[in-house]
Formats: structure tokens, C-alpha cells, sequence
């Protein structure tokens, strides 16, 4: 098993109504500072081991975030995507952190543009990678797997707890067949995911992360979709950081389609096209994700 770069420090701070935000520290202590928000599912360690390694090399500081329900963080569903970036403002005071960039795959790409637009003053630039698109309002889009799973919508707040459980238990279960799990779930993923899975890694990375997240529970998901099919608490045309996004041209969870309508409505964002990779693909474009962000930052 590859040898991943590890925390350099891992722990939560306390938040609202006493509840817990976990979080995972690479790199340097000092370092600008980036937040790398998790895919759905995932947890504070779902950060590239390119990002890491640029942390440790680069003297930058690369913070995880456990979103509640899983990893260290207490299980909570916010109002919306909004009510997010209270909790990650008292994440930054507590770790001392003036500014920052902030990142995010997939289902963490929501969570991003809400950071970018409660904190324009501590936010220097933003990155998404894959991320989900609104799926009500007027800057919504149909279609994609949120946009399928939107019929489970009024059954989600009964079936939400037993399958939290349900899914902690598989995962414990799979155990030491981890790494089988894996390659066949990569056996059968699109062309440009098998890629992404093939490197040992990013493998690595999913196995320790989703091992290592669920001992406390494995709510974060179903919180997840049950905020991307509510209202977010804000418009993406308000957003005044700058975003880069970067979309894979075969992605089959979150299409193209998705992001090429959603980009244009930011004022200050441009789309970074990843030929043949599906969802998964900006995770090996760690390192140029991090470049530019810091490109802006200047």
C-alpha cells in the first residue's frame, strides 16, 4: 500500500451549540492557507497526496474539513449550504487564520462558492473541482445524479438515520477487502475515473479516508443531498472572489452541461476543461488547482 503524507496535525474546534468541526492539518504551520473541502462521501484526509507533498515542499498549509456527520465532526443538518460558513469562520479564528483559498470536490463545490461569498474580505480565491450545481431557484439545473436522487426528496428525513447506520456498518465490514472494494467500484466507473483510480495514490487516499472518517458515523452524505435540493442561501452572481473551475468533458455524475451554464453567472470565474476525464479527474490536477489559486492570490 502506497505511503501516504500524513497530518501533520489532525483534531476539531468547537462551534455553534457546542458541536464539533473536525479537521486535517498538512504542510506548514505558518504557510498560506488552503481549505480542501471533501467529495460526498469523504472527510478531512481527502486531500491529493500531490496537494500534500506541494504543502510540505512549498511552505503552504492545507486544511481538511470534516463536514457533520462524519470523521470528528458532530452530526448536524444546516438550514442551508449557507449556514455552513458560520461554523467555518470559528475554524479559521481557532486555527488562527487570517486569509485563505478554499477548494472543493464534487459535493464539496457548493460549500466552496458559500465560503467565497460569506467572506469576500478572508477568501482570496476559489477553486471547484466536478462541483454539484444548484438544483432549485433560478440558477438551478435539472438533470445529473443530484438531480435523479431528487426523488427521494420528502422520504429523505425518514430514511436518512437507518441508512447512516446501514452505511457505517458496510464500510467497517468491507474492512481489510478495502483495496478489492475499490478496484472493482473502479472497474466499472467511467474511462476517466479508472485513470484516476489507477494511481496508487489517490487509491490510498480513498482507502485511509473513508476507513478512518466513518468510526463516528456516516451522516455527512445524506446531510449533503438534502441541502443541494434546498435553496443555498445565496446567489453565485453575488460571489465577488474569483473562482476557477475545473470539469471534466465525460463526467457522468455532474455533467459538463452543468458547469458551462453555472460559470458564466459569477463575475469573476473561468472554466478549466479537463478532456476525457469524468468526476474524479480533478483530483489529479491537484497541483495546478493549487498554482493558480495562489496565482490569484498574488
Amino acid at each position: 500500500m502506497y505511503k501516504l503524507t500524513q497530518p501533520r496535525h489532525e483534531g476539531f474546534v468547537e462551534v455553534r451549540e457546542g458541536r464539533k468541526l473536525g479537521y486535517a492539518d498538512f504542510g506548514s504551520e505558518t504557510g498560506r492557507t488552503v481549505l480542501w473541502y471533501h467529495g460526498t462521501p469523504g472527510g478531512r484526509r481527502q486531500v491529493p497526496e500531490d496537494a500534500r507533498v506541494m504543502a510540505a515542499k512549498h511552505d503552504l498549509r492545507v486544511i481538511g474539513v470534516d463536514r457533520p456527520g462524519i470523521g470528528y465532526s458532530t452530526g448536524h443538518l444546516y438550514r442551508n449550504i449557507l449556514d455552513f460558513t458560520s461554523d467555518v469562520e470559528i475554524l479559521l479564528d481557532e486555527l488562527k487564520v487570517d486569509r485563505c483559498a478554499v477548494v472543493g470536490l464534487s459535493g464539496g463545490g457548493p460549500y466552496t462558492l458559500a465560503t467565497a461569498y460569506a467572506m469576500p474580505d478572508r477568501i482570496t480565491a476559489a477553486g471547484v473541482l466536478g462541483g454539484v450545481v444548484p438544483h432549485v431557484g433560478e440558477e438551478s439545473m435539472e438533470g445529473g445524479l443530484v438531480g435523479y436522487l431528487s426523488r427521494t426528496r420528502s422520504a429523505l428525513p425518514f430514511i436518512s438515520p437507518p441508512l447512516s447506520r446501514f452505511l457505517q456498518l458496510a464500510i467497517f465490514g468491507l474492512g481489510p477487502f478495502g483495496p478489492q472494494a475499490l478496484d472493482l467500484f473502479a472497474r466499472y466507473s467511467p474511462e476517466g475515473d479508472q485513470i484516476v483510480f489507477a494511481r496508487e495514490e489517490i487509491k490510498a487516499m480513498f482507502i485511509d479516508d473513508i476507513k478512518g472518517n466513518s468510526r463516528h458515523g456516516i451522516s455527512a452524505p445524506l446531510n449533503d443531498l438534502a441541502l443541494f435540493l434546498r435553496p443555498w442561501g445565496f446567489s453565485v452572481s453575488d460571489i465577488s472572489v474569483p473562482v476557477r473551475w475545473w470539469h471534466g468533458d465525460a463526467d457522468n455524475f455532474v455533467p459538463l452541461a452543468h458547469a458551462e451554464y453555472l460559470v458564466p453567472h459569477i463575475p469573476d470565474a473561468q472554466l478549466y476543461l479537463r478532456p476525457g476525464e469524468s468526476h474524479l479527474g480533478g483530483l489529479g490536477a491537484a497541483e495546478e488547482v493549487l498554482h493558480v489559486l495562489l496565482e490569484l492570490w498574488t
